[in-house]
């Protein structure tokens, strides 16, 4: 395992990670070292965000620089509609979560970079998601199957469309070759009385970062950089007549089903850009947005789940 992800890291060429202070950036960033690469992490001005002690805590660990890039609301919003432009979707929780990401590689463009190293892929492949803790071993053999078949990284679709080349450790094939082969009591596991995912990556690196680090249980992208305020944001600065008023309109016009106040104001980008996401030529479509889905129970489009 650390051989495996050692020499993965290291056939990396960035010298700049995008750093959550979570396991799997820190594991990253551990194994470079040596070569002092800048490290930045994006920070919601206006919100609570609970990386930036971790991101503070790691840099100072592994002596390297960091960089806390704080961005105001007003940022995150013209970023949210770049978002939604590269990725064709008004997915709450994936806008939300890779609007951070936008803002890293927007950063990173700006400084003159033409790379990026992220710790995408960990949670798939060694199943780092908080809902899959508690499944038995035949349900997470089959939950880890079906996240593997159907993973997709919107980071990818971002750097293409900045210009910046997205570097990720842990989907290198022999890390994959790697993930498929141990045994899923070892990726979720108790220790000192508590149920962990990516237990095995948290026991290999424990005397390598910190162990608060190690053994910090998963926060998403949202929360860590503070962006999952803005569904109170929105669900402040939206009254409910004007949001009931709005959701029976896009539902009669379009045959949309908008879910929430957030997501609406996504749609509302979404539609500007694209028109509705309707797909009258399917059979599988999702209940809500009626794109198409196939036997998926998780629509893409709007982030509906389970269908």
């Amino acid at each position: 395992m650390y051989s495996v992800l050692e020499e993965s890291c290291n056939e990396c060429k960035s010298n700049l990670i995008s750093l959550s202070g979570g396991l799997d950036s820190s594991i990253i960033t551990h194994f470079l070292k040596p070569r002092k690469p800048n490290t930045v992490t994006i920070i919601a001005e206006d919100f609570v965000s609970t990386d930036l002690t971790y991101c503070q805590m790691i840099s100072k660990k592994m002596e390297l620089p960091l960089t806390i890039y704080n961005v105001r609301t007003e940022q995150i919003l013209e970023a949210i509609e770049e978002t939604i432009k590269i990725l064709k979707n008004f997915n709450d929780i994936e806008i939300r979560n890779n609007v951070v990401m936008y803002l890293s590689i927007k950063w990173a463009k700006e400084k003159g970079e033409k790379s990026i190293i992220t710790g995408d892929g960990a949670d798939e492949l060694f199943a780092g998601y908080s809902f899959l803790i508690n499944k038995s071993e035949e349900e997470l053999t089959k939950e880890i199957k079906r996240i593997c078949s159907i993973m997709h990284f919107p980071t990818q679709k971002i750097g293409k469309a900045l210009g910046v080349s997205i570097e990720s450790p842990f989907l290198n094939e022999n890390v994959i070759k790697l993930a498929e082969k141990i045994p899923v009591n070892l990726k979720v596991k108790e220790e000192n009385g508590k149920r962990y995912g990516k237990w095995i990556l948290r026991k290999t690196f424990e005397k390598h970062i910190p162990q608060q680090i190690a053994w910090r249980e998963k926060s998403p992208m949202q929360e860590g950089s503070g962006t999952a305020g803005l569904t109170n944001l929105f669900d402040s600065i939206v009254g409910e007549e004007q949001f009931v008023e709005r959701k029976l309109t896009v539902e009669k016009t379009d045959g949309v089903v908008i879910r929430s106040r957030e997501s609406m104001y996504y749609y509302e980008i979404f539609k500007k850009l694209f028109g509705t996401p309707v797909d009258s030529k399917s059979d599988e479509v999702c209940p809500y947005c009626k794109h198409h889905v196939g036997k998926s129970k998780f629509c893409r489009m709007c982030g509906a789940f389970p269908i």
